[in-house]
């Protein structure tokens, strides 16, 4: 999950090793559904991943972006098979007002045991000095949560994001 322009569909299709699984525009708000990705080898889902639609900047209208957040909101509260949630936001912005108001609403679920990680996307962008501040701050906001920065473009970060999805993947599912 994240504001629209925070590179969401980049890094699914980065973490998956594929140049389109998630279509990636330069069109914040293209994404306007859950989408879900399911992962595995021979006919087995390991994984699936769930790219929500944005929030926050979007060349749509109010009516939509509100029930963009209704849904969204909507699933990650009542989702029983939800397993942990990846938000991202670009590193030069950190964690806007949007991003902790959809904080606090899976605050009781983190809290009950949902994995979190916030990926500061667009790590690239910044110099050393920059990063640090900028995964300090997230920190702080999350209240000392999981936070990592990441660039698609520089790879980094890449390795230990994908280690983090593959240790919260459950038993192998035989697909239908």
């Amino acid at each position: 999950m994240g504001r629209s322009n925070a590179g969401k569909s980049t890094c699914i299709n980065t973490l998956c090793q594929q140049r389109q699984l998630a279509y990636a525009s330069k069109t914040p708000g293209r994404t306007q559904h859950i989408n879900m990705f399911s992962l595995g080898k021979q006919g087995a889902t390991d994984l699936i991943l769930c790219d929500l639609p944005g929030y926050g900047y979007a060349a749509v209208d109010k009516v939509s972006k509100a029930r963009w957040q209704q849904v969204m909101a909507n699933y990650l509260v009542s989702r029983p098979q939800l397993k942990a949630v990846v938000m991202l936001a670009d590193s030069r912005h950190g964690l806007t007002e949007l991003d902790e108001s959809l904080l606090d609403v899976i605050r009781s679920r983190v809290q009950a045991g949902l994995e979190f990680v916030v990926l500061l996307t667009k790590a690239d962008k910044l110099n050393k000095t920059e990063s640090a501040k900028a995964l300090s701050i997230a920190r702080l906001q999350t209240a000392g949560g999981d936070v990592q920065l990441f660039s698609a473009l520089k790879r980094i970060g890449i390795e230990e994001a994908a280690l983090r999805l593959f240790g919260w993947r459950q038993e192998p599912v035989a697909s239908n």
